[in-house]
């Protein structure tokens, strides 16, 4: 059975509130930490895929120990889709794991890279963001279940952040008439800011939103 690149998505609400006086507790003053739930298992999502505890449970603490223990545990800022980290865009850094039930959990490092001031900004902003995990795997038809089972051969890659999470009804949808000013007001704020910090840096791409 072929492996396939397999990408999920969660809303990732931040436990708590979001302030830079959290990385004191992991020994980065100042820094920007954020909690929350980075995957769960045994419960379709909505790409119909299904992780068994076993598998992820599995992976989290390979992940665990050649990653996070090691200080590397990278992800990148917005819907990569290669089975390698491209450092060009990376963002944050996991600093630890738990498990709550089902949930597993996180504590993520925003680093100071260009990517990662841009993920601050949209934090700042109040922007609601995903964490996507991503990861190497096949997958087993479940007909009664209308859903894939994902199998044995999965493999972790990582965690990033993206714009647009998993649950069902979320807001990426087509824009009508009926889709009201202050969301598009939020679409204007997240160009904003982002073209923002690319002029800054000088890689002003975006033109901005008037």
């Amino acid at each position: 059975m072929s492996k396939s690149l397999l990408v999920e998505y969660m809303p990732f609400q931040p436990i708590g509130p979001i302030s830079e006086q959290a990385g004191a507790k992991f020994g980065i003053p100042g820094g920007l930490v954020v909690q929350g739930i980075l995957q769960r298992a045994g419960a379709k999502n909505q790409n119909g895929r299904i992780y068994p505890k076993s598998v992820l449970a599995r992976e989290a603490k390979k992940y665990q120990k050649e990653y996070v223990d090691q200080n590397r545990a990278l992800g990148e800022l917005d819907h990569p889709e290669s089975s390698v980290v491209n450092l060009n865009n990376v963002s944050h850094n996991v600093l630890k794991m738990w498990w709550d039930g089902d949930d597993l959990k996180g504590a993520v490092q925003i680093l100071e890279t260009p990517a990662g001031k841009i993920l601050k900004s949209l934090f700042d902003a109040g922007i609601t963001l995903g964490i996507s995990s991503r990861g190497l795997g096949s997958v087993k038809e479940l007909y009664k279940e209308s859903a894939v089972e994902v199998q044995e051969d999965f493999e972790l890659i990582c965690f990033d952040f993206v714009s647009n999470p998993s649950t069902h009804g979320a807001f990426l949808r087509p824009m009508n008439e009926s889709v009201s000013k202050n969301k598009i007001k939020n679409y204007k704020n997240v160009n904003n800011i982002i073209t923002s910090i690319l002029c800054d840096s000088g890689k002003c791409r975006i033109l901005p939103w008037k």
